[in-house]
């Protein structure tokens, strides 16, 4: 097994120094930066120490919020206008007031670009070509900037952008022969789906974009024959944090640009190698808008013990969801990730919804599949939701018959849920 090339990139980005003096070195620096020239850091940092001696230090400053950056986003940014090359704006579902907005320079951008190329080369080999279905028209956007980084290591970059017909993305995908897909987890699942034995399957795939979970790995895994890897990323990091190696027993981060914890969710405290937490970030080489001590929201851990390719740098559990991504019913609480791992392996399941309407006894969970296919597939819903450990029982299933086509709508009548483990 090949160890992960990001253990490398590091080790040359660093010049071989220890990777912590040189964390250490840039979080000083870092700080120095946000102190003098962001207006939002210059008040947040100012009863913080000038300088860290040791990495725990740190973790007395101050988080960072995904709030902080909605209602301050200028003030985070440390660099003239004249030298930003690319805003994102990030609005989030169910969200009042200003969206988040994240400032890069053409340097932070070279950046990512670096990191791509570096990861991709995990999974693709020189010459073989990569579909994009990510969005890459505007000059920046992350579809750009991963061909970019794909061209840097001889990949053969196949742009193609988010997938709004899933017939001709797969015409697409056999007409230029693709070896590799890039895409979000249901947008390559609806590919997969739809796919037509006898044509070329891709010798691997990336899923990114949003939390992929297991049943989709194991759905494409058996369909194409293909390995299937996972990045973990966020436009706040710059657009990639980490990505899986050959073992795929983790993300191997991106150590030379983020420095990554995993705290407490509820007391900010750190949490020790193997105990789950949230993830936070701080970047260790933006010029144009560095951010301290990020929160994301993110469960995950360290996993102990060095990881089977060899590799000496840490690794992140693949993300399970997110501390926001539970449902509420009553006093008792869903989780989002048991519906994902028990509903994406029945056939011809697309994408589904869940909310709960009512409360106490009168909570009923309303599930929303989008289904391949107009056929009543309500027993096997309720089968699955069955297995989902959360959910102790499902009384009954009504399929509503006026709904045609392929959404279909289910309302489960509950009658408890386990508390989240």
């Amino acid at each position: 097994m090949q160890k992960t090339p990001l253990d490398f990139w590091i080790k040359n980005k660093t010049s071989g120094a220890n990777l912590a003096d040189w964390q250490l070195n840039k979080l000083n620096e870092t700080l120095a930066w946000a102190h003098a020239k962001s207006s939002f850091y210059k008040k947040r940092l100012a009863e913080m120490p000038k300088k860290l001696e040791t990495l725990a230090d740190f973790r007395q400053f101050p988080f960072t919020t995904p709030e902080d950056l909605r209602q301050n986003p200028l003030h985070f940014v440390c660099v003239s206008q004249d030298e930003i090359e690319r805003v994102v704006t990030l609005q989030s579902s169910g969200t009042t007031g200003e969206p988040k907005r994240v400032y890069f320079t053409a340097e932070d951008q070279a950046l990512t670009i670096d990191f791509f190329g570096v990861g991709m080369s995990t999974l693709t080999k020189p010459g073989e070509k990569v579909l994009i279905l990510l969005p890459g028209e505007t000059p920046g956007s992350v579809g750009d900037l991963l061909k970019q980084g794909l061209m840097q290591k001889e990949r053969v970059p196949l742009p193609y952008g988010a997938v709004r017909d899933p017939l001709h993305a797969l015409e697409t995908m056999e007409n230029q022969q693709a070896d590799c897909l890039v895409g979000s987890p249901t947008q390559v699942l609806g590919l997969a789906r739809r796919w037509q034995t006898g044509n070329k399957p891709p010798r691997t795939a990336l899923l990114s974009t949003d939390y992929v979970p297991a049943a989709i790995v194991t759905e494409l895994e058996r369909i194409w024959g293909c390995q299937v890897f996972n990045h973990y990323g966020a436009t706040e990091m710059g657009l990639g944090g980490g990505v899986e190696c050959e073992a795929r027993e983790g993300y191997h981060l991106r150590e030379a640009d983020l420095y990554v914890e995993i705290i407490h969710p509820e007391t900010g405290e750190s949490q020790p190698e193997g105990e789950y937490g949230e993830v936070v970030f701080t970047t260790l080489t933006r010029r144009g808008m560095p951010l301290i001590r990020y929160r994301m929201g993110d469960r995950s851990r360290f996993l102990p013990g060095q990881c089977p390719c060899g590799s000496s740098l840490r690794r992140l559990e693949k993300v399970r969801g997110r501390y926001s991504g539970f449902i509420a019913a009553g006093s008792e609480t869903l989780r989002l990730p048991d519906f994902d791992e028990a509903l994406f392996p029945i056939p011809d399941l697309l994408n589904f919804s869940v909310t709960v309407t009512g409360e106490g006894a009168e909570a009923a969970l309303l599930v929303d599949t989008q289904m391949l296919t107009s056929a009543d597939s309500s027993s096997l819903v309720v089968s699955a939701l069955r297995g989902v450990s959360s959910l102790k029982t499902v009384v009954r299933c009504h399929h509503n018959p006026q709904e045609s086509g392929s959404l279909l709508k289910r309302v489960i009548q509950r009658a408890g849920f386990n508390p989240p483990r």
